[in-house]
């Protein structure tokens, strides 16, 4: 267990730490990286972590895909709240260490509702249903692990960013929002962030046992 949950934190740690990151430095530099690098730089890192410890923790990186493998009856109920420990901790210390190394960003890439409340809420339990939907097929038991997972999920991470990122920030994961919300106190939106993911998340294992029987 202790390996799986440092792989959890190193693998959280990488995300945001790489992709609020890719953000703060688009706001840095006037939209150098752009819209769509941004989306590539938290599909690439997804994929990179996939890759490097998805057979020793299952690479989940996302309280919801935590809380999804566990509604699936892939994972013990015992794991959930270290797993979700130590991914938010992972993502609190790359928000941490993004506040130092640029002290003058108010957001640190804290993913904001700036479509709407209600547009952002529900694209964010849609993208999340997209996610969990395609990690539970392509998993296998509770491991986000093989050419396939990576890829796949790698993209549709993307996938996700690209068409919901002007609107709700495309978070999808909890541990990546809370982050740089308490960081940079940006916590007004957060419960969206905080509810929606879980809720997509939970209907991507129910659409799953329906199409598996």
């Amino acid at each position: 267990m202790t390996r799986k949950l440092l792989a959890e934190f190193i693998g959280t740690f990488a995300l945001v730490f790489a992709g609020t990151g890719a953000i703060i430095v688009n706001e840095m530099t006037g939209g150098v990286i752009t819209h769509v690098g941004i989306a590539l730089v938290f599909g690439l890192v997804v994929m990179a972590m996939i890759y490097s410890v998805g057979e020793i923790s299952g690479a989940h990186f996302n309280p919801a895909v935590t809380v999804g493998f566990w509604l699936a009856g892939r994972l013990p109920v015992g794991a959930v709240a270290p797993y979700i420990l130590s991914q938010s901790a992972g993502a609190l210390l790359a928000s941490l260490i993004l506040r130092g190394l640029f002290p003058s960003s108010a957001t640190l890439g804290a993913t904001l509702a700036t479509g709407g409340v209600l547009p952002a809420f529900v694209l964010e339990v849609v993208m999340t249903f997209f996610l969990m939907f395609v990690i539970i097929h392509v998993a296998t038991g509770s491991k986000e692990q093989g050419l396939m997972a990576g890829i796949a999920i790698g993209a549709t991470v993307t996938l996700d960013a690209l068409f919901g990122g002007p609107i709700s920030g495309a978070s999808m994961n909890p541990a990546r929002s809370l982050a740089p919300a308490l960081v940079s106190l940006n916590l007004g939106d957060l419960w969206i962030y905080l509810v929606a993911p879980l809720i997509g998340s939970a209907v991507a294992v129910g659409a799953y046992r329906v199409l598996r029987g």
